[in-house]
Order: structure tokens, then C-alpha cells, then sequence
């Protein structure tokens, strides 16, 4: 267990991450009627995945509240998951 007590943890607001996430989902649903270039909304449509992913892992996961260890564990599974989105967003750029 860890050494703060539960009562010194600030308690998150579960609704307005909820809110914000289906804010962001509907961007992406409207983001793909647009007439923007395939490029641009595939650039957008990743930023958007990615920052609702850090949203869920930091409140519904808890890792906004755990240590600095924790949270080194939970980033390098994302620097890895960056290159490898980055390689097809680079080979749509240069051969798209």
C-alpha cells in the first residue's frame, strides 16, 4: 500500500474526463466528413487517439496520482507505440 493516506489524494472528476472524451470522439467522427486531405486528418485523427489515451491512462488508470517510477514504467510503452505509429505517417507523407 502506499504510504499516503487515500483521504490525502485528490479525488478526480470522472464526469468532465467522461465529457471531454466524447467531445473528443465526436471531433473524430466529424473530423472524417470534412473535405480536409487524407494526410491532415490522419495526422489529426492520431493526436486526438493520443491524447484521449493519455487521458484515460492518467484519471481511469490512476497514474496521475502513483510515482515517478510508475510513470516511467507507463511512458515507454508510448515512446515505443510513437514510432511505430510515426513509420505509416511518414510513409503517407513521402509516398502518399
Amino acid at each position: 500500500m502506499n504510504e499516503r493516506s487515500e483521504a490525502t489524494l485528490p479525488k478526480p472528476n470522472y464526469l468532465a474526463v467522461f465529457a471531454v472524451l466524447a467531445v473528443l470522439t465526436a471531433v473524430e467522427v466529424g473530423l472524417v466528413f470534412t473535405g480536409a486531405a487524407q494526410s491532415i486528418q490522419v495526422v489529426l485523427l492520431i493526436a486526438i487517439a493520443f491524447t484521449k489515451a493519455m487521458l484515460v491512462a492518467l484519471y481511469y488508470m490512476h497514474l496521475k496520482f502513483e510515482g515517478p517510477l510508475i510513470r516511467i514504467i507507463a511512458a515507454v510503452p508510448v515512446l515505443l507505440l510513437l514510432i511505430v505509429v510515426m513509420v505509416p505517417i511518414f510513409d503517407v507523407w513521402i509516398f502518399g
